[in-house]
């Protein structure tokens, strides 16, 4: 079997690949399009194997290929071995299985694995999965490293980034780059900290230092397109995609973006109209990760795909508080977050704080007259109505602006007055809001 870039064995014959030639492997197949579809063709007649050391190789061939589940479907039938169950460990953590992950990773410390690399490994998982209690015992249990590995520090800034200790991130990616200057990985999430709190020329060196020596990171060049072009350096934007798409002609995120800064070149902006947009776009478009939540908070923001301020202002009280294990100490934090920049929640909602250009005043029409009727005129239940007394809800127009979970978190309102509102209105040609 030819092999893409030469990493020195066959999966298929000879003695098993190390952990090591198979990250190696994995690197050079992933390098490019032209390397993943030479692989595929290679591999392809010898996936039907079964003997034993063809289920390994086969196991090892789809994994590296990212067909995670039939990865796992074949490595559970291989002999054993540590290769076989350090891989069968990621795919089952990529398919969703991290108990079993966890429990392949201590097959493979049977089998003489690098234990470093192992514990390593389920500090990931566990980080993964949000078990960040089980990573960090993990961790402490490696405290005889922090001065000696560099993917010490850089799983532990990893769970420190998740969550949300960016300072004591960036200064663990330092660390592991401090005693492993090859450490791509802690030097890309280093430079996307950079990037994200502002500091886009020290972004820029981190992310050169990766383009310039490798291993070729994708997301490392589109990051630097994305700040290239934000600085108007359309040129060295444009180089940077044209980068990826030599060793990824389909992919599609350059393929678009590439589009993107040929506009960037020939688009006209008015000067003083983007400068009333200014104060609009660095409100709404602040990541959410850019302020100290506690991990709660954030994690139920990120469930609910609230991932900016102006996801924020565009929910209220109640359909925060209506989430699950959503409190009203988190309610507090971000309403403390909020206060700070003079905002609050709801506040999109309102269609005033944000307005950009004046509004031509109409002539009010039928919609606009249904709008203002009162919601007695639906002829709803009693406690439906309570309901909408309660949250000071007097005409239609407001009813509408409220979504299902606002009237569900509503006490003693439950699914059958939902739909009882729900119909009333699909008599009348509306619904209620949708926060898709």
């Amino acid at each position: 079997m030819e092999q893409v870039a030469s990493p020195g064995f066959d999966l298929f014959t000879g003695a098993a690949p190390s952990i090591t030639d198979i990250r190696r492997l994995a690197q050079s197949v992933n390098g490019s399009d032209r390397n993943r579809m030479d692989f595929v063709q290679q591999i392809e007649t010898h996936l039907s194997e079964t003997s034993a050391r063809g289920l390994l190789a086969a196991g090892i061939a789809l994994f590296i290929l990212g067909r995670h589940r039939e990865a796992s479907d074949k490595l559970k039938k291989a002999h054993d071995c540590a290769e076989k169950y350090f891989c069968l460990a990621q795919a089952l953590q990529r398919i969703g299985q991290p108990a079993d992950a966890v429990a392949a990773l201590d097959k493979c410390l049977q089998f003489n694995a690098d234990t470093l690399a192992v514990n390593m490994e389920k500090v990931a998982v566990y980080r993964k999965t949000g078990d960040f209690d089980a990573a960090t015992k993990q961790l402490k249990a490696c405290a005889n490293l922090a001065k000696v590995s560099g993917e010490y520090h850089y799983q532990l800034g990893r769970l420190q980034e998740a969550q949300g200790l960016y300072t004591e991130a960036a200064n663990s990616y330092k660390a592991a780059l401090d005693l492993a200057p090859d450490h791509q990985k802690a030097r890309f999430h280093l430079a996307y900290r950079h990037d994200l709190s502002g500091d886009e020329q020290t972004a820029l060196d981190y992310y050169r230092q990766i383009a310039a020596k490798g291993p070729f990171y994708v997301s490392a060049l589109m990051n630097m397109a994305v700040i290239y072009e934000d600085l108007g350096k359309f040129a060295k934007a444009a180089q940077c995609v044209d980068m990826v798409l030599e060793s990824h002609p389909t992919h599609r995120r350059a393929i678009l973006f590439k589009k993107d800064i040929e506009s960037s070149k020939t688009m006209y902006y008015d000067e003083e109209k983007e400068k009333r947009r200014t104060r609009k776009n660095q409100i709404l478009e602040t990541p959410i990760s850019d302020f100290e939540l506690s991990v709660r908070s954030r994690n139920c923001l990120k469930k609910m795909n609230i991932r900016t301020l102006g996801d924020l202002l565009n929910i209220t009280e109640a359909e925060l508080l209506s989430y699950k294990n959503f409190g009203e100490t988190s309610l507090k934090e971000i309403k403390t977050v909020l206060d700070a920049k003079g905002l609050y929640l709801g506040m999109a909602l309102e269609d005033k704080a944000f307005a950009i250009e004046p509004e031509v005043e109409e002539t009010p029409n039928e919609d606009d007259a249904l709008l203002h009727k009162p919601v007695e005129d639906l002829q709803l239940s009693v406690r439906a109505r309570k309901c909408l007394q309660t949250l000071n809800l007097r005409n239609i127009g407001d009813l509408v602006r409220r979504t299902d979970a606002e009237l569900l978190g509503c006490k003693n309102f439950g699914v059958t007055s939902l739909n009882e509102i729900k119909k009333a209105l699909a008599g009348l040609g509306l619904s209620l809001r949708s926060l898709d």
